[in-house]
């Protein structure tokens, strides 16, 4: 049962932190046609397209990528489903009213939809990190510097240079895995 879960965490998670990942570049208006914006389009046109269909034209406007965050909400409302499934197979088919089923559905999804998103996050700060040491000059390192500054910028402004070393990162990652801790 625990390989089921692994496989079903992986999954969601790379197609949950595509859809983030999409609107994440979208809202920074970052080239998709180079990586990781490649992957992404292939990793999550699939639900994107057909929920773009879908909304409204008034929230296809805006710097927002409204598309690609209601697919990783309905893959993660997915996601919760599917759990709540598992759980109840491997319980032995505890019973559950219709209220209590929504709820957590829609609880889990949304732990999951902030895990992805935290997690996603300290992946890219490790690949950026480790390329700024390896290869500063790559066009990877550029998107990877674009996608992360934002939340670099605060730490970088309180966090002086030790060194010459830029430590923001590393305090970043600290504070990411807290708050995972804490969701945990």
């Amino acid at each position: 049962m625990q390989a089921l879960w692994f496989v079903l965490d992986t999954v969601f998670f790379v197609l949950v932190g595509s859809c983030l990942l999409r609107a994440w570049m979208n809202g920074l208006r970052i080239n998709m046609r180079d990586q990781p914006g490649r992957f992404v389009m292939a990793a999550s046109d699939w639900v994107v397209g057909p929920v773009r269909k879908v909304l409204p034209r008034a929230l296809g406007q805006g710097s927002w990528d409204w598309g690609s965050l209601m697919a990783a909400v309905l893959l993660c409302l997915a996601y919760g489903g599917l759990w709540l499934i598992l759980v109840s197979v491997s319980t032995g088919g505890v019973a559950y009213s219709g209220l209590t089923l929504a709820l957590g559905i829609v609880a889990k999804a949304c732990v999951f939809l902030l895990r992805t998103g935290l997690q996603g996050l300290t992946v890219m700060l490790l690949m950026y990190a480790v390329l700024s040491w390896v290869q500063p000059d790559s066009p990877l390192q550029a998107r990877l510097d674009r996608l992360c500054a934002p939340f670099l910028r605060p730490l970088r402004r309180a966090i002086p240079l030790v060194g010459g070393v830029d430590l923001s990162v590393l305090v970043l990652i600290m504070l990411l895995q807290v708050a995972l801790m804490l969701l945990g």
